[in-house]
């Protein structure tokens, strides 16, 4: 077996499509689909900020990929890799019972029931994209009905949901089906954890009945690379909101919990990374703050930021934003 070797980078939708490679998916941000095209592409409708053309994040690996699907979920899997994507509309399910929290526990159930049938055990990341976050609906946020679904279906099947959860972001879009891309692999992972925050699997009822169930970040030896995924992060410390209604003070609370999540990374592999050699993705719920925020990530990371950024509506409704990270052998254009 080759030794295996995940990496992304940020495309447009034309170099995408010109450099084809061992692409193994792709999570395209755009208004309108994209062209339809022979990749594993995960469409997300959002708004770029930071420029008019569509952005998508391609994952790639060493060698050849094959092509599946199960169930609802297109996959991908190469030599010790997995990505796969799902997008599920709510009106196939019972609208006497909240139709997210159906959606999202069906949607788990079937990552749980593929990796165990391709024997892909570790899961790595996922990203979770909600029309209507913040709206309510059966007397609760429609995120805290997510949180239901998703934890259902880690219990039942077995998955730990109090600290080995993997890395993992939910952001709000206007609308569209509930869209999630993951990956997942054969290798171990390390899940990390903020000793500034309360795991968020451990968060108080205070913000829904059940906690959302992910790491702070996921750190995964694939091949002879280190892959670093950071959750989706926020002014959050504890696990209480900072700054409601500043921006820019946001963005450097969020900052700041990143750092310290690298700093645990680095406890496990030192000196392996630092804020100038992580891509980010900036989730930002008022277009307005766009300028002063990226300004501040300028500031903050030093030099060329590599970032893009979306508007979106955030998980907490006193959220202004959100920002992931990723660190990967050959990520994004830096090596």
């Amino acid at each position: 077996m080759r030794d295996p070797v995940l990496h992304g980078e940020y495309q447009s939708v034309a170099d995408m499509q010109e450099q084809p490679g061992s692409v193994l998916g792709v999570i395209c941000f755009s208004s309108a689909p994209p062209m339809a095209d022979q990749t594993l592409c995960l469409h997300v409708p959002m708004q770029r900020l930071d420029g008019p053309e569509p952005v998508c994040e391609v994952w790639r690996c060493s060698g050849q990929v094959a092509e599946g699907q199960y169930g609802d979920i297109r996959y991908r899997q190469g030599d010790g890799v997995l990505f796969g994507v799902i997008a599920l509309p709510e009106h196939r399910f019972d609208s006497g019972r909240p139709l997210l929290q159906q959606a999202a526990e069906s949607a788990y159930r079937q990552v749980f029931e593929l990796i165990d049938r391709l024997e892909y055990p570790y899961l790595y990341r996922f990203w979770n994209y909600i029309a209507g976050i913040n709206a309510e609906s059966f007397g609760m946020e429609r995120y805290q009905q997510f949180n239901i679904g998703r934890q259902d279906a880690f219990l039942a099947y077995g998955r730990d949901v109090l600290g080995n959860a993997p890395a993992a972001c939910a952001l709000g879009m206007r609308e569209g089906p509930l869209a999630i891309a993951f990956i997942a692999g054969t290798a171990p992972s390390l899940n990390i954890e903020n000793p500034r925050q309360i795991s968020a699997c451990r968060y108080p009822q205070q913000y829904g009945p059940r906690s959302p169930t992910f790491s702070r970040a996921s750190l995964v030896r694939i091949g002879k690379g280190l892959v670093l995924f950071i959750s989706g992060t926020a002014s959050i410390v504890g696990h209480a909101t900072l700054h409601h209604e500043d921006a820019v003070m946001q963005a450097r609370e969020a900052m700041t919990n990143i750092k310290l999540v690298l700093d645990e990374a680095n406890r496990q592999s030192p000196d392996s990374f630092d804020l100038a050699g992580l891509a980010y993705r900036v989730y930002i719920r008022h277009p307005a703050d766009f300028a002063p925020v990226r300004a501040e990530l300028a500031r903050i990371v030093g030099g060329q930021c590599n970032a893009v950024y979306l508007q979106a509506d955030i998980c907490r409704t006193d959220l202004l934003l959100e920002i992931e990270a990723v660190h990967a052998a050959k990520s994004f254009g830096m090596e």
